[in-house]
């Protein structure tokens, strides 16, 4: 089972975006254990946050791109094939727009780590005996 679609070039010598990293200038570091640990973290929260969303009809989360300004939408599937991608190969996925996503259904970061504390607080406060 994959969480991203399947490279039809993954393997193939003669893959044409193979040099795209070089020609950008781009030159990535190892990750280093903290932000190794820190994108655990986030498949971790992002695991809850589907959980405790989904159900309620909120397909994923909205990111602002610092790059092109504008906000991206990403569905809990390809967002945690992105943060497995970049824990896997240090290196950020190149991204695009979603196609027409309706903003109703997607949530800042933010917003459902908020929602997730809340129901956290809310559980805690029915473990407390009253008196």
């Amino acid at each position: 089972m994959h969480d991203e679609p399947l490279d039809p070039f993954h393997g193939d010598p003669t893959d044409p975006a193979a040099d795209l990293g070089a020609l950008d200038g781009e030159e990535f570091d190892e990750l280093t254990q903290q932000e190794r640990q820190d994108l655990m973290d986030d498949l971790g929260e992002l695991e809850v946050f589907q959980v405790l969303l989904g159900p309620r009809g909120i397909r994923g989360l909205v990111i602002d791109c610092q790059d092109c300004q504008e906000p991206h939408y990403f569905d809990w599937d390809l967002l945690r094939g992105n943060l497995r991608h970049l824990l896997d190969s240090g290196r950020p996925r190149v991204h695009e727009p979603a196609y027409d996503p309706d903003p109703e259904r997607y949530v800042s970061w933010e917003y459902a780590r908020g929602y997730a504390d809340a129901v956290d607080d809310m559980a805690e406060g029915m473990d407390e005996p009253t008196s």
